[in-house]
């Protein structure tokens, strides 16, 4: 038996998913969610052997998402099933714990095998995203940032896209569960820490470090 569960904001992508992995003999998905903080809490009640996230959800993305899933549940493997190919996204995304990487280009050629691989606790990723990350070894000279170098906290990448997806301080502060006036002061920090000087400023940051989709 491998508990699968399945998390995309696209209902259309989440049905066809499902029906393609139960017929597999012995596979079950047990949750369904269209955000990572939907995933997170599904996965804590579920407890499936593997989470399969998109990365470009609202309200939490898969990276952050990847990350706390490891953290509450370490035997669970992640799989990234996406469009994006950037290599410092997919570096970011094993380093936060995902064990897997296909593309949704390649998913009838892959996903079984992908998430088959995974519930064994073994790496899998897809020919283009394998030659994405060869390229960077091959390629030193090339500027991309190490794994682990990201400026933002965890809270503090999931209070900007809260707010670059339009949401105001009151809204964030009631879905993170803390105060408005701890959200003013987590802004301000990132603002400087990022030596951003306006509202369109973080949501340009958001975009180009894959935090939001434009």
């Amino acid at each position: 038996m491998i508990r699968i569960l399945l998390a995309d904001d696209h209902d259309i992508m989440r049905r066809g998913l499902k029906e393609l992995l139960e017929t597999q003999d012995g596979w079950k998905v047990v949750g369904e969610a269209s955000t990572g903080r939907q995933a997170i809490d599904l996965a804590g009640k579920t407890k499936p052997d593997v989470a399969v996230l998109d990365l470009t959800m609202p309200e939490l993305n898969g990276l952050e998402a990847t990350r706390q899933i490891k953290k509450i549940l370490p035997k669970t493997e992640v799989l990234i099933f996406t469009m994006h190919e950037n290599e410092k996204l997919i570096r970011d995304v094993l380093s936060a714990g995902a064990l897997g990487y296909v593309l949704k280009s390649d998913a009838a050629r892959h996903l079984v095998n992908a998430i088959e691989a995974v519930a064994q606790h073994k790496p899998f990723f897809s020919a283009k995203v394998s030659e994405a990350v060869l390229e960077g070894y091959l390629n030193p000279g090339k500027p991309v940032a190490p794994a682990g170098t990201e400026p933002l906290t965890p809270r503090e990448r999931e209070i900007v896209q809260l707010l670059a997806e339009g949401k105001s301080n009151k809204e964030v502060a009631d879905a993170l569960g803390i105060s408005v006036k701890t959200i003013e002061t987590h802004r301000a920090a990132i603002m400087r820490k990022l030596e951003l000087k306006s509202f369109a400023e973080m949501v340009r940051y958001a975009i180009r470090n894959n935090i939001i989709q434009p």
